[in-house]
């Protein structure tokens, strides 16, 4: 008899509102018990399982028609290694609540991206990552995981105990098994000054190797059908913890949230709007400087929805492809306000990573809900491929199986492992299936 509560009927929908699914039955374990529990039951009954975070994929990886699990509840820190530097953490935890906890402890992360309401399951499943040509993405972080295979046994993996699965495992889409537990590499805390300033396109592309040079974390935001870009950099507080107000939350959820979302609605009401709209947003672009918790300023709060796609492309072509997309935008003139997102990524050795063997540029494309995409992401994904793009997993793309395997090299090797893992593809859907072939 499961132990949890079982709610039929439902209907999921991802943060976008741009994936549903009704699964036939949705669980939220209260412990790893019941979890097991669950896996032994659908094993047996046939059933396929997608395990959910917080939706923040923009794809659907997580939607099913049969069995969706949450392990939510399965959350906090499990064990510190004071010698190691390693804290082992529940494979629900969110990001947000994690940052904290690690934080009371005197750690914190190395890096992470700017949403923190990710699970860390979720966020190593897909490859989320910050920025920083220093740092991989978050699945770097990881030291070891334990996963709940379709059998319903748990396996430990890292690079001692079946060392075979590790760089299958730090990023594997859900398909290899539950993660139940990862142990992450943990720095001492520390806080981070943060500053934005005001360039034109083309100063910020001539100094990309000085602002990536002279910077521990340096992303940049281009307007389109304009010359001005957002530039932010963070680098490490020296000296005693600085205490300061929090007056930076209310002008970034109250005044920049706020207002964008107001201009938004603007554009999509009338879509001939979106050059002004970005415009206006340029002039808006704020300066000044800010310090903090690493854990509390790398996270952005993100209130106003869209959709997005993003890709990685080699390090050295980021300026060779906003060119092509700047050309691109000046010839269809599509309806687009949202600022292109552009960031670095070290390359790492983690087979289906979009920075395998590479140093890698991520240039992420937005348009507001409600908005038409379908032309301006088909024109720019096509600029990406051009340039050997690989899709972040967890964002809009139309990647095929064929196209795939010639990007990843170690994709195959990654399937067979799956295989021998889940034979009886527990752990799959359709939109799986279609695009591995499984």
């Amino acid at each position: 008899m499961l132990s949890i509560r079982k709610r039929k009927q439902i209907r999921w929908k991802n943060w976008s509102e741009s994936i549903y699914c009704e699964p036939e039955d949705y669980f939220r374990p209260k412990n790893l018990t019941a979890l097991i529990e669950i896996v032994e039951k659908c094993h047996q009954r046939n059933k396929t399982i997608r395990v959910v975070g917080a939706g923040h994929s923009f794809t659907p990886l997580v939607a099913t028609s049969e069995v969706l699990v949450s392990i939510d509840e399965l959350s906090g820190i499990d064990k510190i290694d004071r010698d190691n530097n390693l804290i082992t953490v529940w494979g629900g935890s969110k990001l947000k609540e994690l940052g904290e906890q690690l934080h009371a402890h005197g750690y914190a992360m190395e890096n992470l991206g700017d949403i923190n309401t990710q699970s860390i399951a979720g966020a190593i499943s897909t490859g989320t990552h910050g920025t920083g040509v220093k740092f991989g993405s978050i699945s770097t972080q990881v030291a070891s995981v334990t996963i709940l295979t379709s059998s319903g046994k748990l396996m430990d993996i890292s690079p001692s105990v079946n060392e075979h699965l590790f760089e299958a495992v730090k990023l594997s889409l859900g398909m290899l098994g539950i993660i139940i537990k990862v142990t992450l590499k943990v720095v001492p805390a520390y806080q981070l000054v943060g500053h934005s300033y005001r360039y034109s396109l083309e100063n910020c592309l001539q100094q990309l190797n000085e602002l990536n040079d002279a910077n521990r974390n340096f992303e940049f935001f281009w307007f389109p059908y304009t010359n001005k870009v957002q530039v932010k950099t963070m680098n490490k507080q020296e000296g005693e913890r600085n205490i300061r107000p929090k007056q930076h939350t209310f002008k970034k959820i109250v005044m920049e949230n706020g207002v964008f979302l107001a201009l938004s609605e603007m554009s999509r009401i009338v879509p001939r709007t979106a050059k002004m709209v970005s415009t206006i947003s340029s002039i808006g672009v704020p300066v000044g400087s800010e310090i903090d918790d690493s854990h509390s300023l790398y996270a952005t709060p993100r209130l106003v929805k869209f959709h997005e796609m993003e890709y990685s492309v080699p390090a050295a072509a980021m300026g060779s492809v906003l060119q092509d997309i700047d050309k691109a935008m000046k010839k269809k003139r599509f309806n687009v306000h949202f600022p292109i997102e552009c960031r670095y990524v070290k390359g790492d050795s983690i087979w289906l990573s979009p920075s395998y063997k590479r140093d890698s540029a991520y240039i992420a494309v937005h348009m507001y809900k409600g908005m038409d995409y379908t032309d301006y992401f088909a024109t720019i994904e096509n600029i990406f491929q051009y340039y050997e793009g690989r899709p972040h997993w967890g964002k809009m793309h139309t990647m095929t199986y064929d196209k795939l395997v010639d990007l990843y090299p170690r994709l195959i090797d990654f399937l067979k492992i799956r295989s021998q893992l889940d034979h009886r593809r527990l752990f799959v859907n359709e939109y799986i299936r279609k695009l591995f072939r499984i």
